[in-house]
């Protein structure tokens, strides 16, 4: 019975030597010339200003949340369009209460001011 999984242990072994074998073998070739330029942070081309581990408003973060929740709104309406004949009166009902509930959320994030960027 063991024997079944020795494929995959035999992958696993693989894997992690391969893995490990890249991490040395670069350490090894790999140039090392350190400077002052290569060690500042990247910004699009731009100088660096400032420091690269200033704090982000909380608002940043909330948008993005919002944008990933309604974003999913979409991948739920695709599969209901595509089988929307099939599911008949109850797909619509169900539907309707899915876009009811972010709906809701909608608006309640719209009066709280999740969405005004200052």
């Amino acid at each position: 019975m063991l024997g079944a999984y020795l494929p995959i242990l035999l992958l696993v072994v693989i894997s992690i030597c391969f893995g490990l074998g890249a991490l040395v073998l670069s350490s090894f070739v790999g140039p090392k010339k350190p400077s002052k330029v290569k060690l500042q942070p990247y910004e699009c081309g731009c100088e660096p200003v400032g420091s690269a581990r200033e704090r982000f408003s909380i608002k940043f973060y909330l948008i993005a949340m919002l944008f990933i929740l309604f974003d999913i709104e979409a991948v739920f309406l695709y599969p209901w369009s595509i089988l929307f004949k099939k599911l008949g009166m109850f797909g619509l009902a169900e539907m309707g209460v899915f876009i009811a509930i972010l709906l809701v959320g909608y608006i309640y994030i719209w009066k709280k001011g999740a969405l005004e960027w200052e």
